[in-house]
Parts: C-alpha cells; structure tokens; sequence
C-alpha cells in the first residue's frame, strides 16, 4: 500500500470558493442537518434533501482547483503506488486536477446510487430525475453521500493504507467528523495544516505543523514530502 497518505478535509477547497458547513456563513447556517444530512432524511424529507444536493452540485460545476489541489495531483501522478489521496470531500476539485484513484470516505457529489442494490451512476452536475429509477432493480436512486449515522463503506480502504503508511499528512480538516490525531500513530512522521488551531486536533502528534491557508502550506508541505519521496 502507500507510503504516504494525504488526507484532506473541506479546508482544501476552500479557496476553491466551496462552501464548508462549518463555516460562520457556511451550510449549517442555512440548513439544519437533520433535515438534509441524517440517516432517514430521504424517508422524512426527501424533496428538500434532493434539492440541497441538486443545489450542490451546481454550486461546484463553475469551481476550479485551486494550488493545493493541483500540486496534490502532480505528486499523485508522479508516484501512484506511493502516495494515496483520501478526502472527506465530495466535490470533484482533486479530479478536476487530474488527480487519478482518489479516495472519497464520505460519498461524491456527482454520483448516484442505488437504494437497494448499490449500483453507482455518475450525473455530472445534474439535478437528479425524480422519476428516474435504477436500471437494475427497478428501486429509487439516492445522492451517493454518507449521511450522518450511516455506515462509512471506504473507511476500511482509508485503514488498509495507514496500515503502511510512513508519513501521514492532513490538510483542511478540524478532526470534528475523524480524529485524525488517531492517524498519526501509523506513521513515523505526520504533517498538519488547518487555517486555526482545532480544540479538537493535538498539534504535538504531528511533525510539522502549519495554520495558514493549504494553497499557501502546500509548497512547504510538497518539499517535506519530497525527502521521503525521494530515499
């Protein structure tokens, strides 16, 4: 598996001008997540939950990718079996990049899935047909998101490479969602980049440590990596 993991959270899109939920003037502010993000929504309140990912979809069509995203890809690109790229994200900005096999533990944006039989349809940034019903087995389709209290299925392909990984690095996320102090253990060197200090992240689990913005980490982080990259 790979020797470096990167894991990245909605902060690495932010300057890519997608909205983050916990941002002051972010999603939650405008929704409350039960409603829209919650294991059984879609039986409550399926219209409204529908409509928030129709709106999310097209809220990324026009986005680009920004520094981060882009060096991520490259070095991706430049060593495939020795760097993994797992998100939280759903957007598509790492695809965007040109970045190849990435890791979505919590479900993308463009996809489609079937309720009973799993079956994934890709819709671009399309609002999802009310009447459309999956071409297998007839059941409704649903956005291809992990909802709050459901089964994370990817997680388990997110363990299998820290089981190798040399050095962990997390990029944009509060460790609200994953501790990702808890990474840090498989890894004999660890690389931490948030915008602010989270009361939910120990900063002295981690090697080195940058609260900037990830477009203006992710020289520093990419010469970091090299020396491993490159023993």
């Amino acid at each position: 598996m790979s020797k470096i993991v990167i894991f990245s959270g909605a902060g690495v899109s932010a300057d890519s001008g997608i909205s983050t939920f916990r941002d002051s003037d972010g999603l939650w502010e405008k929704h409350d997540v039960k409603d829209i993000c919650t294991a059984g929504c879609l039986i409550t309140n399926r219209e409204e939950t529908l409509a928030f990912y129709d709106a999310r979809r097209e809220d990324i069509q026009n986005k680009k990718p920004n520094l981060a995203h882009i060096t991520i890809a490259k070095l991706k690109n430049k060593y495939p079996d020795k760097i993994a790229v797992i998100t939280q994200n759903v957007d598509d900005m790492f695809e965007r990049a040109g970045c190849s096999d990435v890791l979505h533990v919590h479900g993308f944006l463009r996809e489609l899935c079937c309720e009973k039989c799993n079956l994934v349809k890709d819709i671009g940034y399309e609002k999802q047909s009310r009447e459309e019903l999956c071409p297998q087995c007839n059941e409704k389709l649903r956005p291809n998101i992990v909802f709050f209290g459901e089964q994370a299925p990817r997680y388990a392909d997110l363990y299998k490479h820290l089981e190798d990984c040399e050095v962990f690095v997390s990029i944009g996320t509060s460790g609200a969602v994953i501790n990702v102090d808890m990474f840090t253990q498989w890894a004999e060197y660890s690389i931490l980049n948030n915008l602010e200090k989270s009361n939910l992240i120990n900063e002295e689990y981690f090697d080195e440590v940058y609260y900037e913005k990830a477009v203006t980490a992710i020289p520093k982080i990419e010469l970091s990596l090299k020396k491993f990259l490159l023993d």
